[in-house]
């Protein structure tokens, strides 16, 4: 029998905030792989090790869970408004499916480091030490990110002490604003209202905010659905029937947001909407057996990703909680408080994290001008991954 030999594909493993993956630039991929299609979806799958019924993604580079089931394609962008193209693709970890519908902002923060590394941006604008803007076009929802990347002696400052609940050790601080933040062209509250009864089979009629700010997100009240908002992963993740219920008001969210037209249509949208449930401060331990007071937080938020309760925050979450907080009357809004804000702090299940939104009303819609958070990146490994020939 004959074999087909593996080949090897440039490539480097990084971590942006709280998540990791896979990226590539885009003319190292196989010609039949930088066109988007059924090739370039086989070969990521089988470079993260999916789709895998054990769930564990042994045999690939993904680490089963949401947060490293990721891929990242980059190109130097064609505008001149911009550095580079961003494409990320979110991998099905059971399923046979790559995700293009969202961004991951915790990878965003990785983009500006990888293409100031990666001769993807100007070296005239790079200085021996200080701070380069990264400009960067995110392809799946059509938006401008911007990464603030630090240089020491020429390169990308990676080392530092800036600390990020969720991430182990500290690293150099990556400022990144979401311009603009909502999804293409679409409405931030696309029912037009703040706050809509969600009616969902089998659990009931639920306060829901449903929001598209960073990545389309279903906001519900922790209470209504059972919880303190204090929960870490193992209350939820271990609990089936919790799990379905939560995919349950995700797909009915979704449809309500007009991003599927049935219910059945959310099983093959796995990566959007998320689904996240808020309460008020309340002090509780955190996975890593740091206390959270409740007076050094506005509001608790925990959101579920790919089916299962994140072990931290989305980046992309968190721009859809800061942009949700700063509009008045939105369930996140009234859950830090009410009022007027343009920065708030909530608790997860790692620890806590800030970000800041400006929202303003226009024409008498919302429209968030940018979501601001920190977060940190850092070369893994680089070099080459490799897959069987006849992978794609």
């Amino acid at each position: 029998m004959a074999h087909v030999p593996q080949i090897r594909i440039p490539a480097t493993y990084m971590r942006g905030g709280t998540s990791k993956g896979v990226f590539f630039r885009l003319d190292d991929l196989p010609e039949a792989a930088q066109a988007p299609g059924e090739a370039r979806d086989r070969l990521l799958m089988r470079v993260i090790g999916s789709p895998d019924p054990y769930q564990k993604q042994i045999d690939g580079m993904g680490g089963a869970t949401s947060s490293t089931s990721k891929t990242v394609i980059l190109a130097k962008s064609e505008s001149p408004d911009h550095d580079v193209d961003y494409l990320f693709g979110q991998v099905a970890i059971d399923k046979a499916f790559v995700d293009w519908s969202g961004n991951c902002g915790n990878l965003s923060a990785a983009v500006g480091p990888f293409a100031v590394a990666n001769g993807l941006v100007d070296p005239a604008r790079i200085p021996e030490n200080g701070v380069v803007e990264v400009r960067i076009w995110q392809v799946n929802i059509g938006k401008t990110i911007v990464c603030q990347v630090p240089i020491t002696a020429g390169e990308v400052q990676e080392t530092g002490d800036f600390e990020l609940d969720g991430v182990t050790f500290p690293a150099a601080e990556v400022p990144v604003a979401f311009k603009d933040p909502a999804d293409g062209e679409g409405a931030i509250f696309p029912t037009g209202n703040l706050v809509d009864d969600l009616e969902v089979p089998g659990v009931g009629t639920l306060k829901a905010t449903l929001i598209n700010a960073g990545i389309p997100t279903v906001f519900v009240n922790a209470e209504e659905v059972g919880y303190t908002g204090t929960e870490l992963q193992e209350a939820i993740n271990g609990d089936a029937e919790a799990l379905a219920r939560f995919e349950t008001i995700r797909a009915h969210g979704a449809v309500k947001m007009g991003l599927i037209k049935d219910v059945a249509e959310a099983a093959s949208r796995q990566h959007t909407p998320k689904v996240a449930f808020v309460a008020p401060p309340a002090s509780y331990t955190a996975s890593s057996g740091k206390a959270v007071e409740a007076e050094s937080i506005d509001l608790l938020v925990r959101a579920l990703s790919m089916g299962k309760l994140h072990h931290a925050m989305m980046g992309t979450a968190a721009v859809a909680i800061a942009s949700a907080a700063a509009i008045e009357g939105t369930l996140v809004n009234l859950a830090a408080g009410g009022g007027k804000r343009n920065a708030v702090t909530f608790g997860h299940p790692s620890g806590s994290l800030r970000v800041g939104a400006e929202a303003s009303l226009v024409e008498g819609r919302w429209v968030i001008d940018e979501a601001v958070m920190s977060r940190s990146a850092r070369v893994l490994m680089e070099g080459f991954v490799r897959i069987p020939g006849d992978s794609f």
